[in-house]
C-alpha cells in the first residue's frame, strides 16, 4: 500500500514562498496559496530573478518588465498582493552569501512562519534534470531561514533594521521527489488554472497546445497524481521540514 501523505499544518498565519523565477509558483504550488489566502492567511512572493532569458524571441530588456508584469497579475489571481524581485541574473543565479544575505533580509522583512520553496536537486525524481538557478535558490532559502535567525551572520542586517527572526517553524519544498505532507486544494484548483494562465506570453513559446488545455492538463494531472496518496482529493505535495 503507498504511504499517505500528513496533512499540511494549519496553525500559522504568515508564508513567504522564495522561487527563481517567474511561473515557478504556479507550475509548483498557486493551488494551495489559493486555499490559504482564502482562509485569511498572508502568503508573499519573492523570486530571485525576473526570468529575463525565459523567452528566445525577446531581449532580456524587454522581456524582464513583461515577466514581471504577468507574475503580479497572477499572484492576484490567489490572492497575493506583495511580490518582491531580487533582480539576480536569470540563468546564471549562484548559490552563495550574496543569496543567502538577500533572502535571509526578505525572511526578517516578512517575519513568517512557513517559508516555501521548490525542489532543490539535481533531478526532478530522477527523471529530469533540474535547472542551476532552482537548485542554487532552494538550497539557499533552506539554509537562509536559520541565517535570518541568527544575530551573528550578516549583522548588517541589523544595522539596517531587520532584527533576526526566529519564528520560522516549517520550509516546504514544493515538487520535491519525496513529499511527506499535502494540501486538499479542490478549492484553489481552478484559480490555479487562471493564475498559470496569466504567464501567457511565456506558455505561447513554451507549447504549440492551447494555452488554457495546456494548463488545465498540467495542473490538474498533478493534483490527481498527488491525491492518490491524500485520500484521493486533489492536493498539493510538499516535502516539509520542520525548524
Amino acid at each position: 500500500m503507498t504511504e499517505q501523505l500528513e496533512p499540511m499544518p494549519e496553525d500559522w498565519t504568515r508564508a513567504l514562498a522564495v522561487v527563481a523565477h517567474p511561473d515557478d509558483l504556479e507550475y509548483g504550488c498557486a493551488a494551495a496559496v489559493a486555499v490559504w489566502t482564502d482562509g485569511g492567511r498572508e502568503v508573499g512572493y519573492l523570486l530571485a530573478s525576473r526570468g529575463e532569458a525565459g523567452i528566445d524571441t525577446v531581449e532580456p530588456a524587454k522581456c524582464a518588465p513583461l515577466r514581471e508584469r504577468e507574475q503580479r497579475a497572477s499572484a492576484e489571481v490567489v490572492g497575493v498582493c506583495r511580490v518582491e524581485f531580487l533582480d539576480h541574473r536569470d540563468g546564471v543565479i549562484e548559490y552563495g552569501v550574496e543569496l543567502r544575505r538577500d533572502i535571509a533580509a526578505a525572511v526578517r522583512r516578512y517575519r513568517p512562519e512557513l517559508v516555501i520553496t521548490l525542489n532543490h536537486l539535481d533531478t526532478w525524481g530522477g527523471v529530469a534534470w533540474n535547472t542551476p538557478d532552482h537548485r542554487a535558490v532552494g538550497r539557499a532559502a533552506l539554509d537562509a531561514v536559520a541565517d535570518a535567525g541568527n544575530r551573528w551572520i550578516f549583522p548588517e542586517l541589523t544595522e539596517q533594521g531587520l532584527d533576526p527572526w526566529n519564528g520560522v517553524r516549517w520550509v516546504a519544498v514544493a515538487g520535491s521527489a519525496t513529499p511527506t505532507h499535502a494540501l486538499d486544494v479542490t478549492a484553489g484548483l481552478e484559480r490555479s488554472v487562471r493564475s498559470l494562465l496569466a504567464h501567457r506570453t511565456y506558455i505561447e513559446v513554451l507549447t504549440d497546445q492551447d494555452p488554457e488545455e495546456y494548463c488545465r492538463a498540467f495542473l490538474t494531472g498533478n493534483a490527481e497524481a498527488s491525491g492518490e496518496r491524500f485520500g484521493g482529493r486533489p492536493a498539493v505535495a510538499f516535502e516539509l521540514f520542520a525548524r
